[in-house]
């Protein structure tokens, strides 16, 4: 790759010296001197074109010399042209003598010529005063055509004239192919170096376009990006894009609004690498890569009809290929990790794939809207989040990519800017939250059981009943109880049927703890049911503080894990 990296490098520096290299066309060359070579006649065009190649490597060859301070080792593809020099003055001369035919001495003498044959038009009362063969009449029959019967004797000395032309003519053309066929491997020779300069003068023209730069390459697993792009958008509209991980950070997690960019800079970032990778400059101001041995991604819908994939199959058919192949030298890619199904499951499935890829040790970066997956991002080693700036003034977004913070979906903001209904956006939100935008306030975790209003009203006119109660009989129900709901079991609530994650286990009225989404309620056990326990979602040793913790406990936690710090407590959620 460093080499290929130099090519283009050298031939930038060419271009901008030299201009553009000279180049012609060079279709059916090689297939006209494996026709020479099998002892084939070659025509007079084809011979042209082997002649105009044989000066096509001449320019090229001049020009190559000039290289030999700037690119030395573009310079050296001069060296191995081979010189066809002598070919193509021998075709030039041969052609120009070859296609001297003998003119028509009569062409000027007679008026028409009629079925090859050279004849007066004669009155037809007149057609026996000129000895010759009539020929052909006018349409009226008032003229007649006569070939004298001097000229009928030219005509035939004339077709011996040219049979015996074109006798030589086919003297030349053999003598010619045997020449090309003698320098058939000087023309292959050739025709590699061109193609193989074509390709090097193919890339330092690309970089020029793109104003691009020269990536560095290394194999301490690094990738950084300061002001780059990507190459398909345009130079003047596009927002930079400047990125740093690897070493000990492994994974980014870019969270933000839906079209504000997360998938663009993820993909910048592939594309990147991998022209690196393959010996091509970058739109980049700074640019160093790390060495792949394998890149992998998964983005964009990939449902199918014919074959019966929805769109969480179709990723996950791709997540499960790329598990198998990837390893700790690995660039992996995923868009909206987890999306397309329940979003509890999806998280799950979300955070268990990240810390499969960071167990591993190679180089990811995901994009998701999963609160939880943002928050394991917050408090795992290893991996950072990102998010995509947004204007909430404007409504607009700014397409910045900005590390060590996660961004929000901002789906209300962007559902306004695309002329969603004032009164459907407040009512969104309230199902959403529980309250209308401007008036959210963070609720701490309710200890009720989310019944509906009427019921709710309900149970506070009757009157409850009360039963003795022993300490032994709570415990045993605890014990119970914690037998059905574990500690991330997803469950079903009842009678909303939404799902959600076990945080804490039951307490001594039957309650268990349940995380829907951000909210955190306890809810009576004959309300839950099991829908996919924890040990079908998640590793034995997984740590659940990462889905249920907040972001100052854990900060708080890792402080006190490298030192003491006086003042410093966790607060538990009562």
């Amino acid at each position: 790759a460093e080499a290929a990296i130099e090519e283009t490098t050298e031939a930038r520096k060419v271009l901008d010296s030299l201009g553009t290299p000279p180049s012609g066309s060079t279709q059916e060359v090689r297939e006209i001197a494996q026709e020479a070579e099998l002892g084939s006649l070659l025509g007079a065009q084809q011979l042209d074109q082997i002649r105009q190649f044989a000066v096509l490597c001449m320019r090229l060859s001049r020009y190559l010399g000039k290289c030999r301070d700037i690119a030395p080792g573009i310079a050296g593809y001069g060296a191995g042209i081979q010189d066809l020099s002598p070919l193509q003055d021998q075709i030039r001369l041969k052609l120009e003598n070859m296609l001297r035919s003998l003119r028509s001495i009569f062409s000027e003498s007679f008026v028409s010529n009629r079925n090859g044959h050279y004849t007066l038009p004669v009155k037809k009362e007149h057609k026996n005063k000129v000895p010759g063969t009539v020929i052909d009449a006018s349409s009226t029959g008032a003229t007649v055509f006569i070939e004298p019967s001097a000229i009928s004797r030219l005509r035939e000395e004339l077709e011996t004239l040219r049979i015996e032309e074109e006798n030589e003519e086919k003297m030349i053309l053999y003598t010619l192919s045997a020449m090309v066929a003698d320098s058939a491997e000087a023309i292959r020779i050739n025709l590699e170096y061109m193609e193989e300069l074509d390709f090097i003068f193919a890339k330092g023209k690309l970089s020029v376009s793109m104003k691009a730069s020269r990536p560095k390459l290394n194999t301490e697993r690094r990738i950084r990006l300061v002001n780059g792009r990507h190459p398909l958008l345009p130079i003047q509209n596009s927002v930079p894009l400047n990125i740093e991980f690897g070493g000990l950070i492994k994974g980014v997690i870019i969270t933000g609004p839906n079209t504000g960019g997360k998938t663009v800079a993820m993909k910048t970032v592939g594309l990147l690498s991998v022209m690196a990778q393959c010996g091509l400059h970058v739109p980049c101001e700074e640019a160093d890569l790390a060495m792949n041995a394998g890149f992998f991604c998964d983005i964009g819908d990939g449902q199918s009809i014919s074959e019966n994939l929805s769109t969480f199959s179709a990723h996950m058919k791709n997540v499960i290929r790329i598990l198998e192949q990837t390893e700790e030298e690995s660039l992996v890619l995923l868009d909206e990790l987890g999306s397309g199904t329940d979003p509890a499951e999806g998280m799950g499935l979300a955070v268990a794939v990240l810390e499969e890829l960071r167990g591993r040790g190679c180089l990811f970066m995901v994009t998701t809207h999963y609160p939880e997956v943002k928050e394991y991002g917050e408090r795992t080693e290893g991996v950072i989040n990102a998010r995509m700036a947004f204007d909430r003034e404007s409504l607009r977004p700014l397409y910045r990519l900005e590390l060590g913070e996660s961004g929000e979906s901002c789906a209300f903001y962007i559902a306004k800017r695309l002329g969603m209904p004032q009164r459907i956006l407040n009512r969104a939100e309230k199902a959403a939250y529980g309250t209308v935008a401007g008036k959210t306030s963070k609720r701490p975790p309710e200890k009720t059981d989310p019944k509906p209003p009427q019921k709710a009203a309900a149970s506070r006119i009757r009157p409850k009943r009360t039963e003795p109660d022993t300490g032994e009989k709570r415990r045993q129900r605890q014990t119970q109880i914690g037998k059905k709901f574990a500690l991330g079991d997803s469950v079903m609530v009842y009678p909303q049927k939404k799902l959600g994650i076990v945080f804490a286990p039951a307490n001594d009225k039957g309650e268990v703890g349940v995380q829907i989404q951000k909210r955190k309620i306890f809810v009576s056990h004959r309300r839950l049911r099991l829908h996919v326990s924890a040990e079908k979602m998640y590793p034995p040793d997984y740590d659940f503080s990462i889905l249920f913790d907040t972001v100052e406990n854990r900060k708080a936690r890792h402080a006190m894990e490298r030192k003491h710090v006086p003042g410093l407590e966790i607060r538990h959620e009562e």
